[in-house]
């Protein structure tokens, strides 16, 4: 059985404290993604889990077996690392069937999983070759297939597609997924990408500083963020960020003294708040929150507008095109369902909302 459970587990490089008390249950078969910006102890997370670091303090149980003091090789979990780490001197075929031979697994089988895996990631072709000769997306899939022939418990991510240019990111996303739907292997990824954790996972964990900020279905982080630090980081562009105060019921007061009528109260009547709304959820109307156009960014489908509303600078997603130009005058409106309400504090500087 592929279970994880991950039970208060903590970190520490002497007086640094790196996790504190993490706690994780992970299901046979489903696929977690560990996403959150440098620092925040994910791939610290990941690698005790494969036993590459020490535990501080708590335990990590895979497959009904605490494992906190078991040698890597005996964990059975398969890792695939960002730099792909291939032999340089073997070929495809020897790289895939290297921790095989040296755990003396008789030839025949060696074959057999060696081609099994080469056939599901398109290797047949490659398998005589060196690393030299392959693209970046090449050496991925040797070094996903050196995984996938331990047939391991676990499959574990170290953020395996950074090293990759944009376009080829995007497709090797639809086959990592696509080799998840097909082998149903409990896999834990890293990623600092939340469109990679996004697309990818059954369920994410977002981290920072050390804690689990929220967890659950991608699409419901999204929706419902639990935290500042969660809206702010999930999703592409970012939510768009205004601080103020709570005058009559729902009219939103901003510092330069600017009225924005919300189309909702806040659940929680707090009297200062910060207030974030999608870009994609503003609609352009006749009237509503008065801005000004900035910049205008088509890309085809979609139409991206910076505009400035108060001072500060927010995003506006629309569907297809527009004829909006850089000066033009237009008022903002919400509905009531995409207006999220958090406590006045900081807004995490992974959003764009600086005036500058």
């Amino acid at each position: 059985m592929g279970t994880v459970q991950i039970r208060e587990v903590r970190k520490s490089y002497g007086a640094v404290q790196v996790l504190h008390g993490v706690s994780i249950d992970i299901k046979d078969g489903e696929f977690v993604a560990l996403v959150g910006p440098s620092g925040c102890g994910k791939s610290t997370l990941l690698r005790m889990i494969a036993g590459l670091e020490d535990i501080s303090g708590g335990d990590i149980v895979i497959g009904g077996r605490v494992v906190n003091d078991v040698a890597p090789k005996d964990r059975d979990i398969a890792m695939v690392f960002q730099n792909y780490a291939l032999y340089p001197h073997k070929n495809v075929r020897d790289n895939m069937s290297f921790a095989l031979q040296q755990r003396r697994v008789p030839k025949p089988e060696i074959v057999t999983r060696v081609d099994n895996a080469a056939r599901i990631l398109g290797l047949e072709p490659l398998l005589d070759r060196k690393p030299r000769q392959l693209s970046g997306g090449q050496r991925q899939r040797v070094a996903m297939g050196r995984a996938i022939v331990r047939d391991p418990d676990v499959f574990l991510f170290d953020e395996p597609l950074s090293n990759l240019d944009a376009k080829l990111r995007v497709q090797m996303r639809s086959e990592l997924k696509e080799l998840h739907q097909r082998l149903g292997t409990t896999t834990i990824y890293v990623t600092h990408d939340q469109i990679e954790a996004m697309t990818l996972a059954d369920r994410v964990v977002v981290m920072n500083g050390g804690v689990i900020e929220q967890e659950g279905p991608p699409l419901e982080l999204y929706d419902k963020p639990a935290s500042l630090f969660v809206a702010a980081f999930i999703g592409s562009p970012p939510m768009n960020f205004l601080q103020g105060e709570i005058v009559d019921g729902n009219c939103l007061m901003l510092a330069d003294g600017t009225r924005l009528l919300l189309p909702c109260a806040d659940p929680k009547e707090r009297s200062r708040v910060t207030v974030g709304v999608r870009p994609e959820h503003f609609s352009i109307a006749e009237t509503g929150w008065p801005a000004t156009v900035s910049i205008v960014e088509p890309t085809g489908l979609e139409t991206q507008i910076t505009a400035r509303l108060a001072g500060q600078l927010i995003r506006v997603l629309v569907r297809g095109r527009t004829a909006f130009a850089p000066g033009a005058s237009i008022h903002l409106v919400v509905a009531p369902g995409d207006v999220h309400f958090f406590d006045a504090a900081p807004v995490p500087e992974l959003a764009l909302n600086d005036p500058s």
